[in-house]
């Protein structure tokens, strides 16, 4: 086989070309420290140890840490040939299970005129988000979504949320509590990445992993009698659209009233605004995070890799806000050759236009808060 092939098949198991270069030069060394494999892959030391995790965690190779310098051994490719094959065993109920629902995605839009059902589809959605949500709803309809939302942050995803109709709220950080108009206390631990409340009444808005989604008006799911319809959508052309007018309309006039910590360390996103959100936290609470970010070039298109620290972020998620237009989340990124912008997709503002963002612990700041505030 020759090596365009070899790398054609691996690619399909989700590496990424440096990846492929990294583990084929393992391959050829059988064990190694990460210099040597880095010199031979033609990428840096730090990477071959981000990458090796990686790896390792996918069972192709394994990093012998207990031992001074590191090493990195390649696992016998029939060992890693069985993990692959029993993976692809393992995803196969799950694929035949979404495939053979009765509500397909290609079916875009329903019409819908009853408040059970706009809850059930409500629900419905948050089990399946897989990276990121925003939502408004009504306090006094949280209840009956609220183990979705709080299993939907349990997975890692992002969840922004407004809560409408609060009569009150009482500011307290993760701990942050309001009071519906009935004067009964909302809990909102939990149920989401970050938590702003409005006393007026608005739309219900949904999105997930901005592809599909609920509108409703307020009158449907406050009364019974009304002829109002919602609609459920799923269409990637129309949910950032709804997305742009939620953190753009919606977002911005609400206050925030809880904020989850910040998650663990190493962690990975390809949703590059809850890699902002992240780095921001960690800025903010006196850290300088690490990160290693994959993507493009937006001059050129070209492949990119920028390794460095975090030394500032734009952002609307939490306050204090900074970002210069409401749907702005980068990065100011200080690596060996120099700093460097990092943006979502379809960046065309920032240097980078980033894939997969990992954040890493780094080294405490002298002040924290200054350097997520761009000052």
């Amino acid at each position: 086989m020759d090596d365009r092939t070899l790398n054609d098949l691996l690619r399909r198991f989700g590496l990424s070309d440096k990846e492929i270069d990294t583990y084929l030069s393992l391959l050829a060394h059988g064990e190694a420290k990460a210099s040597t494999i880095a010199d031979a892959a033609g990428v840096s030391k730090r990477y071959v140890y981000s990458v090796s995790e990686s790896l390792a965690d996918r069972g192709f190779v394994e990093v012998n840490d207990h031992v001074v310098p590191t090493t990195i051994r390649a696992n016998p490719p029939d060992e890693v040939i069985d993990r692959l094959r029993s993976d692809v065993d393992a995803i196969r109920p799950g694929l035949e299970e979404r495939f053979s629902r009765v509500e397909r995605r290609a079916e875009q839009f329903e019409v819908i005129k009853s408040r059970v059902t706009v809850v059930k589809r409500i629900r419905s959605l948050l089990d399946d988000a897989e990276s990121e949500v925003t939502l408004s709803i009504a306090a006094d309809h949280l209840p009956e979504v609220r183990e979705s939302l709080a299993d939907a942050v349990d997975r890692g995803v992002l969840v922004l949320l407004v809560v409408s109709d609060v009569e009150r709220t009482s500011v307290g950080g993760a701990d942050g509590e309001a009071v519906d108009s009935d004067g009964d206390a909302v809990d909102l631990e939990g149920v989401a990445s970050v938590v702003r409340t409005w006393g007026e009444a608005m739309p219900t808005l949904l999105t997930v992993d901005s592809a599909a989604g609920v509108v409703a008006p307020p009158e449907l799911l406050r009364r019974s009698d009304t002829d109002r319809q919602a609609i459920r959508f799923s269409q990637e052309q129309l949910a950032p659209v709804i997305v742009g007018s939620f953190l753009g309309n919606y977002w911005p006039a609400a206050s925030e009233v809880a904020t989850a910590p910040p998650a663990p360390l190493p962690v990975e996103y390809e949703n590059f605004r809850h890699a902002v959100l992240q780095a921001t936290l960690r800025l903010r609470a006196g850290e300088t995070p690490r990160v290693t970010v994959g993507g493009r070039w937006t001059e050129s298109g070209e492949a990119a890799e920028v390794v460095g620290r975090v030394v500032a972020a734009k952002q609307g998620t939490v306050e204090p806000t900074n970002n210069e237009f409401p749907v702005q989340h980068s990065l100011v990124v200080e690596t060996d050759e120099g700093t460097v912008t990092v943006g979502g997709k379809g960046a065309f503002v920032e240097d980078v236009e980033a894939d997969l963002v990992r954040i890493e612990a780094g080294e405490p700041t002298e002040a924290g808060g200054t350097e997520a505030d761009g000052r």
